[in-house]
Parts: C-alpha cells; structure tokens; sequence
C-alpha cells in the first residue's frame, strides 16, 4: 500500500485538502466548511480524497504517515466573541491592568471612541494577596484563605477557563503553580492557563492579555481537537495529529491546545509555509503571498527568501504577544457582501456569507450580493463548469438579485457587478501597501504569489494597482495553505526575560540562551527523533527606549568573546534598517531571549523543474463574453492543458478544477519549469 502524508486546512467556506504519496504525487480535494463542528468537513473532505485516490476513508487513513491540520477554531472564537467564560486571578492591586493597557486607546485623537471591553468583566477579575519582586524574590507568599475564596466564587459562577497572571511570575513562577495546583485540584473540569507558562517574559499588559487569550479560546481549542482526534481515529487513523502553529511551525494536539493563542493564525500560517517553498522552487527570494479565500485575504512577505515573525500580534482588539507570522487579514474575499451602508455609501465586506448560506449564485439560501455573484455576472467564471462541473452557478438568480442593487445605486447590473470588482481590488491593494509601503518596502520590485480559491480572478488586476509586474499561479493555488502544512517543519519555541546592559550582563545572556537551548531541544526531541536545530533571537532597545525590536542572533557564537559585539552591531543594524538611524555611542539594552528549536521534515512533494524553450498555447477549449471594460469574447485554457513553455496573451480566462485565473488585455502568461503560470503585466517592469 502507498503511504501518504495530508494536509488539511479549514477555511470560512471550503476546507482544502492536499494528499502527497510516498513517490511524490500530489492530489487535492476541497469540501464546504461546516462552521457548527469543523471537524465534519474535515471527514467529508477526507471522504473525497479517498475516493480520488482510489481507495475508502479507512485506507487512506490506516496508511497515513503524518497528518497535519490548520484551524480557525481559535480565530472564529475570538472574532465572534464566543469563547469561554473567563476569570482573571492577578496580584492584588493589579485586576485592571487588561483596561489600562498600555496606556494609549487605538485612536487616542477620537474623543467618541467606546471604552475598550476586555474578554473578562471586571467583576470576574480577582486580585490574590501575594508579591514577588522584580528580581523574583518572594516578598509576600500566596495567601491560601483569600485563594480559597476566590475559588469557592468560582464555583458559584459556573467558570469555564481560569487566567493566571501574578506579578513578576516571569521571575519566579511558584506563585503561579501553587495557584494552578490549586485549582486543579479543586476546578478540574476548568481549562486553566497561567501566563509563566503561556509567556514567561516582562511587560504586565501583554502577558495578561497574552494568557487571557489562551484561556478565552482554550476550550473550544482543546474540544475540537480532541474531538477531530476521536473522529480520525475512529475512523482508522494510526498516526500523529499536528497543528499548524500561528508561527508557521507544527506541533502535536496537547501542545496545540495547552498554547492555543498560539493557533489563531493556524490558517494562514500553512500558506506562507508553502509561500517559503515556492520562493525556494522558484528562486525568487522576493514574493508578497497573497491568500484570497471566501472569507478574508491574507497578506504577507516573503523577504530574502525568509518570512517575517513579529511578536506585535493583534486579532480582534486583543494583544496576542506570542511570536507569529506578520500577517494583515483582510475581510475581503469571495463571498463578501456588497451593501449600501445606513449613512447612503456602497461598500463591499466586512461581513462575508460564508459557506452557509453563502454567495447567492451558490443556491444555498444566500440572499445577499457577494464577489463571487459579481465575478459570475462579469463572466469571470462559467455557471455550468464550478469545482469541475461538481456544481452549477444559479446565473439568474444571481442576475436578479444584483439587478435590485443595480437599481438603489442607480447604475446598470453590469456596472454594479464591475464597481463590486474594483472596490474589492483596491481594498486588498491597500492591504498590500500596509504590509509594504509603511514598512519602507517598494512592492514593485516583488513578484505577486496568488493563491486561494477566490485569488487568481483578482491578482492582476490587484497587481496593476500596485505596479507589481508579475503574478505567480501555482497549480496547487487553490490549496497552497494545506499544501504548505506539509511543508512546515516541527517548532518549539521558549523565552525568557533578562534586562540589562548587554555588555555588561553578557555571560549571563550566553549562559540563558545555553539554558534556553537544553529546554528547548529537550521539549522537541519529545515528538522528533532526528537532528534538531536551533534559532536564536532577542528583544533589545536603546535605554531610554520603552519599545523593543526583534534582532535575529541566528548564527551567533555564545561561547566567543566578541558575542556582546555580535549582539550589539546585529542591533544597531536592525535598528537603522527599520528607522534608518543607529545610536553606535549609546548602550544597548537586552530584554527578551527567545529560543526556538526547529525539526525539519520533508513533505514528499516533488516538484522538478524541467528546462524546456518558450511555444505557443494550444487552441482555447471555448470562449466566452467577460466582461473588461467593454465585453470582449474571451478565449477560455484548461490550464492541466497548458504544456510547460506555452505562452498566451490576454485577456484570458485560464480554468482549473478548483480555481480559475484572469489574464488581462495584452498581459503575457507563460507556463513555467515547474508547470506553474506566470503572468507578465504589459507595460511595467522590475524596479
């Protein structure tokens, strides 16, 4: 029997699924999202996958090698505010630090701005009699008559999830576990976090709100994976569960669970894993990723062939400061909804129709214009050939319900079709432009890396608004997220806070990151079995700085005498290319090491560039009107038909199962050694 690896990745209205064998073949399968319980889809999705590969659900599972998975359960539960019941214990004194913040509101200038509500009210906010200093020291130990107070409260108020934040623990973290032990032993059906765990480093509001998070999405987290693990199996599945990290790493369910604020960018996460990879296939170090699904678009870049980690994480209004792929979510994709807004304007998004009911074009009950139901209208995709003829387009239907719109907006149906189109353009232009313009980034001088089922109808026309001279299409576009999964290598990553001069302090940074180093291997070697590498990395600042940047230590001796130089020259160097100025006479401050300690694993999937010279395309399968301005009758490419080497010029309409691809006028796409297309826009050029 052939043995496969699999990756899978729910999304907000298809779950995509991605099958590579052990000599190398790759197959796909995409299933519609079941937002009441994922893991149904993921089965129905597992089904469909089976069947194309020729066998049932308990062979393919029963023959799975490694099985790894991203989810949004963490992600819906903090966007819709459903996540669990949740109690803070902190310091006495301390219980109003998630309303304070930082200090500063969002938009400090806007004097209507409504207080921020933190997930956890202030009446289920408890401050314990306890204290250690800032060096650790115990001042005060933990009062157990006051604890056992609290938790007799806890009892009453039907508590789902407990917070533990206590000052200083990211010193000394016995408080806290006395605490947890505590409650443990008297709570043990609730889902506790405490943030010596969770986030052992400096900084009040940001552990906090850190731990809060974990504990907010916990449950729901830790039910569904468990869940989805019974389910697989009961099914025949032998082998390990891994969960795509919001750092891009992998790492089994009980550690999925136990970190789950570390999975809100689960998703997202597999799709600059496989953006990594193509850049590595393509050598092109320079790809901004760009991931338009049913939901939401996700942004990112791939900078020197590396992707970006930021520990400035943010989703919903809560500070998330766990190391995590810099990504912007847009809430712009195929079935956002077009709209005229209570105070008269047009809008397209944020609210999206999902997979149920879905756009109106679906006949799934939406009742609401979407993108897709514009892009059907436009012509831009084929009523009677969607998911590979697996499913029709209601063309009429969808016609009627934008003709209504047309009407309150006084345009014609094909004009409000076409401002829905441009008016979702430019929102995931400006998307881009904040991951590259306010970065300092010119994104002209990238290639755009279009990916997502909903990407390829909209990447030229996303790139022409950005000057961005050329698109790149992957066959396995549609499901690069679960592709990348597999692609994605097992990650530990541990921190700790040490402040001080780092000339003077600079042994004992060297003897941290020796420590980091040992917990770090050791925590991974508990789930890997070959050679583990290790990268380093720490948060520094000039002195009177209230802000830390992320500099990379990787490659850094510990052991040399000239490390404190390494460090402080790494620093200056960052800290002039993020704000074009260095302070070579001031000292430098160390605040955060972090260690991460890397397994590398292969995905199986090959893919083999073939040198072959440039050709003509083949005949179009048919044609069809779209519309690009004026309606134009539009050859319409298989793109499986596609030989490596054919050219065409556009406009096109390229088609595959799970995704179709728009080529405007007298823009050139070429079939590539790797059988994937790129797409030359006309009339611009590499800067």
């Amino acid at each position: 029997m052939r043995k496969f690896k699999l990756g899978v990745d729910v999304g907000g209205t298809f779950t995509d699924l991605v099958a590579i064998d052990d000599a190398g073949n790759t197959v796909i399968a995409k299933s519609p999202s079941t937002p009441e319980d994922q893991s149904l889809g993921v089965i129905q999705g597992l089904n469909i996958l089976a069947e194309r590969l020729g066998t049932d659900l308990a062979g393919l599972l029963s023959n799975t090698e490694r099985f790894v998975h991203g989810t949004t359960v963490a992600t819906n539960a903090l966007l819709e505010k459903k996540g669990a019941k949740v109690a803070l214990i902190t310091t006495q004194g301390h219980r109003d630090v998630l309303e304070m913040r930082e200090g500063f509101k969002e938009d400090r200038y806007n004097l209507r701005l409504a207080p921020f509500e933190p997930l956890v009210p202030r009446d289920l906010r408890y401050g314990l009699a306890e204290r250690t200093d800032f060096e650790g020291r115990v001042i005060q130990p933990v009062d157990l008559n006051g604890l056992a107070e609290i938790v007799s409260d806890l009892k009453r108020r039907d508590i789902g999830s407990v917070a533990i934040c206590l000052l200083h623990s990211y010193r000394n973290a016995k408080h806290e576990e006395e605490v947890e032990s505590y409650l443990r032993s008297e709570l043990p059906d609730v889902f506790v976090s405490r943030s010596s765990d969770v986030l052992p480093q400096i900084k009040e509001y940001e552990r906090t709100s850190t731990t809060v998070v974990n504990a907010y999405v916990g449950p729901a987290v830790k039910r569904y994976l468990t869940n989805l693990e019974c389910r697989l199996q009961e099914a025949g599945f032998l082998g390990r569960l891994f969960i795509i990290l919001s750092h891009g790493g992998m790492a089994p369910v009980e550690e999925a669970w136990r970190l789950a604020s570390a999975t809100v960018l689960s998703g997202p996460a597999g799709g600059i894993a496989g953006s990594r990879m193509c850049a590595q296939l393509l050598s092109m170090p320079d790809l901004i990723p760009f991931d338009m699904g049913g939901t939401s678009t996700d942004i990112s870049l791939i900078l020197g062939g590396h992707a970006i980690l930021s520990a400035d994480g943010d989703l919903a209004g809560q500070r998330i400061a766990l190391k995590s792929l810099d990504i912007a979510s847009i809430a712009s994709g195929g079935g956002s909804i077009a709209k005229i807004t209570p105070s008269g304007q047009f809008d397209v998004g944020p609210a999206s129709a999902g997979s149920v009911p879905g756009p109106v074009c679906y006949d799934n009950g939406g009742r609401e214009i979407t993108v897709t139901d514009a892009n059907l209208i436009l012509g831009y995709l084929d009523p009677d050939n969607f998911l590979g003829g697996k499913k029709k387009l209601n063309y009429p239907e969808a016609l009627k319900r934008m003709q209504a719109l047309a009407e309150t907006l006084g345009v014609g149906v094909h004009d409000a079709a076409a401002g829905i189109y441009r008016l979702v353009n430019m929102k995931m232009a400006d998307g881009i432009r904040i991951m590259t313009l306010r970065r300092g980034v010119d994104p002209r001088r990238f290639a755009l890396l279009s990916f997502g089922g909903a990407a390829g109808l909209h990447a030229v026309a996303v790139a022409r608004e950005l000057e961005i001279p050329k698109v790149v299409i992957p066959t396995m576009a549609s499901v690069l997220s679960a592709w990348g999964m597999l692609n994605s290598d097992l990650r530990y990553e541990v921190s700790r806070t040490l402040v001080g001069e780092v000339r003077a302090h600079a042994a004992e940074i060297a003897t941290l990151f020796a420590d980091l180093d040992r917990e770090a291997r050791a925590k991974l070697s508990q789930w890997y079995t070959s050679e583990i590498r290790t990268v380093y990395s720490a948060e520094m600042r000039y002195g009177e700085q209230i802000f830390e940047i992320d500099v990379s230590l990787d490659g850094a001796d510990i052991s040399s005498p000239e490390f404190a130089d390494d460090v402080i020259e790494r620093f200056h160097r960052q800290h002039e290319q993020l704000y074009t100025y260095a302070l070579r006479d001031q000292e430098v401050t160390f605040v955060n090491a972090r260690v991460a300690a890397v397994g590398p694993v292969d995905s199986g999937a090959r893919q083999d560039a073939v040198s072959v010279p440039q050709r003509e395309a083949p005949p179009p399968n048919c044609s069809r009107p779209a519309y690009f301005g004026v309606w134009t009758d539009t050859p319409v490419y298989e793109m499986a038909d596609l030989p490596v080497g054919a050219t065409l010029a556009g406009p096109a309409i390229l088609v595959a199962e799970t995704t179709s691809v728009i080529v405007q006028k007298d823009d050139i796409a070429t079939v590539n050694s790797l059988g994937w297309v790129e797409i030359s826009l006309a009339d611009l050029r590499q800067y």
